[in-house]
């Protein structure tokens, strides 16, 4: 890893040490003593010290070992934290050099080392591992675990808090009892919301609601045709006839009322007062004297005035 040849010094033989190592004293005088810095488990293994005077060499062995702390240990729980169960303590360090030693204790409120209760059982083949059986009151605390080898020691601790059945029974009920609360909660402030926004929703739809009033007239509508104007016609014609029949009945008694003012059938006086008819017709200036003759005027001709 380092030699001295030719009154020069050669200290980069080794590219895993180059730059830590080193003569430790005055080599010249006879001190070969090698001092490594910074060291590393790759530096365990055998040295040889050779030494050449007057043509002859000289040598010796040693042996390094390198002893590499533990690292800090990761400690954890298997198992449940419910009086009656067993529970396991799980320790170990990631590296390190072996062989490494596990202790457990328990520390007490001041800090101090403690043994661990009766009821624990520790793992020959394995003494990272505890099993502390039938849990109970008493098994509450903290635990420590120490990892130690020759190069020195790390440790690590974990709470154990042991829980009554009960009390988790009591827990378990009250938190479905919140959750229940909760659940009808909701429901009852969905079920108002609801009602709220349906009781609006009628009274925004109340104005617009169509009401139904009394039934509009049916219109008859009649299409015109050759046929229905003939009807009319002669339905205009049926009216003329009878308009000019009821024309020549008046002017008759017209004529026999100028002729004999003094008598008035009583029966005619009592069928007026039942029986309405319309207004006479002015009648021709001949139709006024006795004994002309009465005018008849087509039918044809008085439907086309009728209409």
């Amino acid at each position: 890893v380092i030699t001295y040849s030719g009154g020069r010094v050669y200290d980069d033989l080794n590219q895993e040490q180059k730059g830590r190592v080193s003569f430790t004293s005055n080599f010249l005088a006879g001190d070969a003593s090698l001092h490594i810095i910074s060291l590393q488990s790759s530096d365990a293994g055998t040295y040889i010290c050779k030494v050449k005077k007057a043509g002859q060499y000289e040598w010796v062995h040693i042996t390094l070992n390198v002893v590499e702390k533990p690292s800090k240990p990761k400690c954890w729980l298997e198992g449940e934290l419910l009086e009656g169960k067993d529970l396991f303590l799980q320790c170990r360090s990631a590296s390190g050099t072996e062989p490494i030693s596990y202790r457990w204790q328990r520390l007490s409120e001041e800090r101090r080392a403690e043994h661990l209760p009766p009821n624990s059982r520790v793992n020959i083949s394995n003494p990272g591992q505890v099993l502390l059986k039938n849990l109970t009151q008493l098994s509450t605390g903290l635990y420590q675990c120490v990892a130690t080898n020759e190069a020195g020691q790390e440790s690590c601790a974990l709470q154990v808090t042991v829980q009554r059945a009960q009390n988790i029974g009591m827990i378990a009920g009250a938190v479905c009892g919140v959750l229940l609360g909760l659940s009808l909660l909701f429901l009852v402030v969905r079920l108002t919301i609801r009602r709220k926004e349906k009781k609006r929703y009628e009274e925004e739809e109340a104005p617009n609601e169509i009401r139904e009033d009394a039934e509009a007239p049916k219109a008859h509508l009649v299409k015109p045709s050759s046929s229905s104007s003939g009807s009319r016609s002669s339905r205009s014609g049926s009216s003329s006839t009878r308009s000019t029949a009821n024309s020549a009945s008046r002017s008759q008694r017209t004529l026999s009322t100028e002729a004999t003012p003094h008598l008035t059938p009583p029966q005619y006086g009592q069928r007026q007062e039942h029986r309405r008819e319309p207004e006479p017709r002015k009648a021709d200036p001949s139709a006024g004297r006795v004994g002309a003759p009465a005018v008849m005027v087509p039918a044809q001709s008085r439907a086309f005035q009728t209409v």
